[in-house]
C-alpha cells in the first residue's frame, strides 16, 4: 500500500488546486498541515515533514510537493537522510529570486545536494517563481527527472490546474 503525503508550498493549496485534487483521489492520501502557512520556518515545516511520516515505511511514502513545498522536500532529504519510494516535485519556487520577497526563515539558500531517493520535477517555461535554466540547475542537482511542460505559469489554480489527470499519472511513475 503506497501512503501519499501532500507538501504545499506558501499559504497552503485551495479547495480548487490539483493537489487537493490529489487529496481527495488518491487512496491513503494526507496533507502535511503546517503551523505557519504564511511565515515559514524552514527548520519547523521539515520538522513537520519528519513527524508527519513517522511509523511510517519509508518504503512506502510517495511526496507530493508544489512550490516551496518542493525546496522544503529537498531541505527534509538532506536535513534528516532518509530514503522515501519517490516524490514529485511541481514547479519549485526559486528563494533566491529578487522576486521573491515573502517572509521566510531558513529558506535563503535553495538546496543544492542530490535528494536519495527518485523524484520528478515538473516546471513549465514561463513560471513566474522559477527560471527555467534554475529549474533544469535544481532538477540536475537534486538528481530529478525533469519534465517541461510548455507554458503552464506556476502549475497552480491561476494557471488553470485544477484537477490534474497528467500529473496523477506522473505520481504513477514513483
Amino acid at each position: 500500500m503506497t501512503h501519499y503525503f501532500i507538501i504545499p508550498g506558501l499559504g497552503n493549496s485551495g479547495p480548487e488546486h490539483w493537489q487537493t485534487h490529489f487529496e481527495k483521489t488518491l487512496p491513503h492520501a494526507h496533507r502535511i498541515e503546517q503551523q505557519e502557512w504564511e511565515a515559514p520556518v524552514c527548520a519547523d515545516w521539515i520538522a513537520t515533514i519528519d513527524q508527519a511520516l513517522h511509523g511510517y515505511d519509508l518504503s512506502t511514502v510517495v511526496l507530493i510537493g508544489h512550490s516551496l513545498g518542493c525546496s522544503t522536500i529537498a531541505h527534509w532529504a538532506g536535513h534528516y537522510g532518509k530514503r522515501v519510494r519517490g516524490a514529485l516535485l511541481v514547479a519549485p519556487s526559486d528563494m533566491e529570486s529578487p522576486l521573491y520577497t515573502f517572509p521566510i526563515k531558513g529558506f535563503d539558500k535553495m538546496p543544492v545536494a542530490r535528494i536519495d531517493f527518485k523524484t520528478i520535477m515538473v516546471t513549465s517555461t514561463n513560471d513566474p517563481w522559477v527560471t527555467l535554466p534554475r529549474a533544469e540547475l535544481f532538477a540536475r542537482n537534486w538528481g530529478s527527472t525533469l519534465i517541461n511542460i510548455g507554458d503552464a505559469g506556476h502549475i497552480n489554480v491561476a494557471a488553470g490546474f485544477g484537477p490534474w489527470e497528467a500529473g496523477l499519472k506522473l505520481v504513477e511513475m514513483l
